[in-house]
């Protein structure tokens, strides 16, 4: 699937450029593409750079959350509410706790780094699955609220927001928040119905209905704030649960007399691993999407979206954001492609630029997840995943172009 889209581009991107040089007489469009080319591979090192920095200090950072039993105490406070929606895994199970820690990486919005956790947790469901090729309702329910990506802290999305010379990274923190919230609530929702899952449980509830009720009554408080006010929120919070993480994790570590700095080089190495080997796909797909939008085809997509959705009077600065969406369930890489893309051609702060950071933030690669995480433990029927993640997905792309507008409607696209 991912050669296919990346093939693709390039052929659109060729058959994009013969038309404007055949049909419009622009001979320059050539020379604009193979400079697109090597402009993009300068751009893939430089993010590289400080992808490196972020990974290696939150993997670190994580480990000794991990050493600090942290995680642990994360699966026995959630072990009751995984008992009910996952009935087939007994308690104290290993699943428990690398799904955990699965949700936990990608709650810091770590997604490279949640990859291989998750495949260690697929495994682990694999074991009480008596199915070897169809996927079982736990593994279901939890690659649903994989795709669905519940990020709280999008310390990538703001690594690239910086990287992009953006004056505060972490002024997307509350719209990829309520975004991300809206998608696993869809997913969980569609998954419980083809599952008949039992949500009104006393004990889901318990775990349900409190977060409901402070999310329904943030959202309520937001709405009294302008503009302005929502902006300067969103960058406090940010900052303050960012560096809050920090400081929690550090002290829970001195406290259970862990040697933190060794856990941290320790998790820091892993990192280290972990970015090294996504500059090959970095480079690969910036520099297709630079190729496609050089030729002219990526604009062209875009206009016609864009005529349509003005044909039905909506306001349609959004369009120039869909890109990001448009790639996001075949492929991370790509999407990340695309939202620096857009940074870089309407700005960091721009409003198509703040729109597909933010989906990018509460959106997952379905397709992608699906192939590995099926893949890793040969599954072939995957039943009622792929509706209800690709409905997840729907649901934060939706809810990011909407809370966009609410937060920063007046920001010029």
């Amino acid at each position: 699937m991912l050669n296919g889209l990346w093939l693709g581009f390039f052929l659109v991107a060729a058959v994009s450029a013969l038309g404007q040089w055949l049909l419009a007489g622009n001979s320059g469009i050539f020379a604009a593409m193979v400079e697109s080319i090597f402009a993009m591979a300068k751009l893939s090192v430089e993010v590289m750079v400080l992808l490196f920095g972020t990974l290696t200090l939150w993997l670190g950072f994580l480990k000794i959350a991990e050493k600090a039993g942290i995680v642990d105490w994360l699966a026995k406070v959630l072990g009751p509410l995984f008992k009910r929606l996952m009935p087939e895994v007994p308690p104290g199970h290993p699943a428990l706790g690398l799904i955990t820690l699965n949700f936990a990486a990608n709650a810091l919005g770590l997604d490279n780094a949640a990859t291989p956790i998750g495949l260690k947790a697929m495994r682990a469901l694999q074991a009480l699955n008596p199915s070897t090729t169809a996927a079982s309702n736990a593994q279901i329910l939890f690659l649903v609220l994989n795709a669905s990506s519940l990020t709280l802290l999008p310390v990538t999305i703001f690594m690239y927001r910086a990287q992009q010379g953006a004056p505060d990274p972490t002024l997307i923190f509350l719209p990829i928040l309520l975004a991300t919230s809206c998608s696993t609530l869809v997913g969980l929702l569609s998954v419980a119905v083809m599952q008949r899952l039992r949500l009104w449980d006393p004990v889901v509830l318990a775990y349900l209905v409190p977060g409901a009720l402070l999310l329904g009554a943030f959202m309520a408080f937001l709405g009294t704030l302008s503009a302005t006010a929502l902006a300067g929120l969103s960058s406090v919070l940010g900052n303050v649960t960012l560096f809050g993480l920090i400081v929690l994790f550090l002290v829970t570590g001195a406290l259970k007399r862990q040697p933190v700095y060794e856990h941290f080089i320790e998790g820091a190495k892993e990192g280290f691993d972990v970015a090294k080997s996504l500059l090959p796909y970095l480079v690969a797909m910036l520099c297709a999407i630079g190729v496609l939008r050089a030729s002219g085809a990526l604009e062209l997509l875009l206009e016609g979206i864009r005529h349509g959705v003005q044909w039905l009077g909506l306001d349609a600065r959004f369009v120039d954001a869909l890109p990001t969406a448009l790639v996001k369930p075949f492929s991370g890489s790509a999407a990340r492609a695309m939202l620096i893309e857009t940074m870089q051609s309407h700005g960091v702060d721009s409003f198509p630029a703040l729109v597909a950071a933010t989906i990018q933030g509460s959106t997952e690669t379905t397709f992608y997840v699906l192939a590995v995480y099926f893949g890793a433990v040969g599954i072939q029927r995957a039943r009622h995943a792929v509706g209800c993640a690709l409905l997840a997905e729907l649901a934060g792309v939706v809810a990011a172009i909407a809370v966009c507008y609410w937060f920063f409607g007046s920001v010029p696209g």
